[in-house]
C-alpha cells in the first residue's frame, strides 16, 4: 500500500537534506512531500524580518491543504518539531502517523529558546545584538554529520529566522490525540533536551521510540535505516 509522507527539516537546513530519504521512498512507489520552509534553502530570497513558527507551519498546513493528502505520515527534524506541532493543530484528521525526528517535542507555551542549547542561544542572542534577521548555521561538524558530507551541508545551510527561535507555540494537545506516534532519536549526537524528550515518549506507551546509531542529521547519515523506520510506523 504506498504510503504520503511529509518530511519537514529542522533549522538552517531545506527540503533538500531529505533527498536520499525521498529517493528511496518514492523508489518504492510512496508520494513524499519535502516542503522547504520560509526564508530557508531555495526559499532563501523570502527570507526577511517577522518569520516565525507560525509562518512555517503555515508553509507546511497550506501544501497539505492544496494537496490534499489524506493519512499522512508527517515527520519533523529538530526545530521541525515545533513546526509539526503547531500543524497537528490545525491538520490533526489528516495525519495518520507523527514521526519527531531527534526533535523537540514542545509543550503549550515553549518556544526554540526554552529549549535550544546554551551554544543556540547564544547564536541567537549575538545576532539580536546585531540587529540580524536570521541566526548563522551551526557547522555540519557540530551536528556530527559523518565527514564526506560536512562540506555538502555546510554549503546548503543558511540563517535560521529569529523569530522562528523566539515565539511560544499556543498548543491544545492536538499532536497527542495522533493515533500514531513515535520518537527517533540519535544516540550518537549529544543533547540533554533531545534526551529528555525521549526519555518522556519512552515512559508514555502511545508513542513507539527508536535509537539510531549516527549524528543529529539521520537523513544524511543513515538514510536508509529512517526509510525503514518511517515505513514501519507509517
Amino acid at each position: 500500500m504506498p504510503y504520503t509522507f511529509v518530511l519537514v527539516h529542522g533549522a538552517w537546513h531545506g527540503g533538500w537534506c531529505w533527498r536520499r530519504v525521498a529517493d528511496l521512498l518514492q523508489r518504492q512507489g510512496h508520494k513524499v512531500f519535502t516542503p522547504t520552509l520560509t526564508g530557508l534553502g531555495e526559499r532563501s530570497h523570502l527570507m526577511r524580518a517577522g518569520i516565525d513558527v507560525s509562518t512555517h507551519v503555515a508553509d507546511v498546513v497550506n501544501l497539505m491543504k492544496w494537496e490534499g493528502p489524506s493519512d499522512v505520515v508527517l515527520c519533523g527534524h529538530s526545530y521541525g518539531g515545533f513546526v509539526i506541532s503547531g500543524v497537528a493543530e490545525q491538520m490533526a484528521s489528516a495525519i495518520a502517523s507523527i514521526v519527531f525526528l531527534d526533535a523537540f517535542v514542545p509543550d503549550d507555551g515553549d518556544s526554540m529558546f526554552d529549549l535550544t542549547s546554551q551554544a543556540v542561544r547564544d547564536g541567537l542572542k549575538a545576532a539580536t545584538e546585531r540587529g540580524d534577521i536570521g541566526v548563522p548555521p551551526r557547522p555540519a561538524a557540530a551536528f556530527l554529520v559523518n565527514e564526506k558530507d560536512q562540506a555538502w551541508v555546510d554549503r546548503l545551510t543558511g540563517p535560521q529566522p529569529i523569530g522562528t527561535m523566539t515565539e511560544k507555540l499556543k498548543l491544545s494537545g492536538a499532536r497527542e490525540r495522533i493515533a500514531k506516534k513515535s520518537y527517533i532519536r540519535a544516540s550518537a549526537y549529544p543533547n540533554p533536551g533531545f534526551d529528555k524528550a525521549f526519555a518522556r515518549v519512552k515512559a508514555d506507551r502511545s508513542w513507539r521510540a527508536y535509537e539510531v546509531p549516527c549524528g543529529h542529521d539521520v537523513m544524511v547519515d543513515m538514510p536508509e535505516r529512517l526509510a525503514e523506520i518511517l515505513l514501519e510506523v507509517a
